[in-house]
């Protein structure tokens, strides 16, 4: 089996500051991540998978071990979290998805206060996504732990995500410590719409 390997960021560990802090982000990527990457791994050896396709193992990840939902799960949202940030961001979506947002939630902001409540109601550990439903829509849903909408395991609210903030403490507890809501403001300053705006691409063109 060819092993998952830890991505590399794109930026350096403290180019989000003062949003994200440097420490936060070189524990997040090399101590948790990395443990999710070798975790997944050492779960697939005792399967079949030869050389698997993350997104298609967690569409059917009900097949497999919680070892591989939890870590397949893991390396799927840290990936995505690192994709959609950015030290120069695009600030505000445009295009088609901007069209969707404002259709589907009234203003940018409006969608802000969905995830933010979303975000703030995940009772413990876990994540807040805006995906594209199967049937083209945006929606916002939390889910636990490191669970996604792609997940075959999830009875509603499935979909393709294409924006995802990890709301687990070691996320954002060394700068923000129980102020959940602090970090989830201070995340839309270094969100990058066109990294969403392309994922929305890709989504759509999985459900045509």
């Amino acid at each position: 089996m060819k092993p998952f390997t830890l991505p590399t960021l794109p930026y350096a560990y403290d180019a989000l500051e003062p949003f994200i802090d440097k420490n936060t982000m070189t524990i997040h990527h090399q101590r948790h991540h990395q443990a999710y990457v070798d975790n997944l791994n050492a779960a697939l050896e005792h399967t079949n998978e030869t050389n698997p396709d993350l997104n298609s193992l967690l569409q059917r990840v009900s097949e497999y071990s919680p070892a591989v939902r939890n870590n397949g799960g893991g390396h799927f949202n840290h990936s995505l979290f690192w994709e959609i940030l950015s030290p120069q961001p695009k600030l505000t979506p445009e295009g088609k998805l901007n069209e969707a947002i404002i259709s589907t939630f009234g203003t940018l902001e409006d969608l802000k206060a969905e995830i933010k409540k979303a975000g703030l109601g995940q009772f413990g550990s876990g994540w807040v996504w805006l995906y594209v439903k199967f049937n083209g829509s945006l929606a916002v849903s939390a889910t636990p732990n490191q669970d996604n909408p792609m997940m075959d395991i999830l009875p509603i609210n499935r979909g393709f995500p294409i924006l995802g903030i990890d709301v687990w403490e070691h996320a954002y507890y060394l700068a923000y410590q129980n102020k959940r809501a602090d970090y989830l403001d201070s995340f839309w300053s270094v969100l990058n719409w066109s990294s969403v705006e392309k994922k929305y691409e890709d989504a759509l063109l999985k459900i045509r």
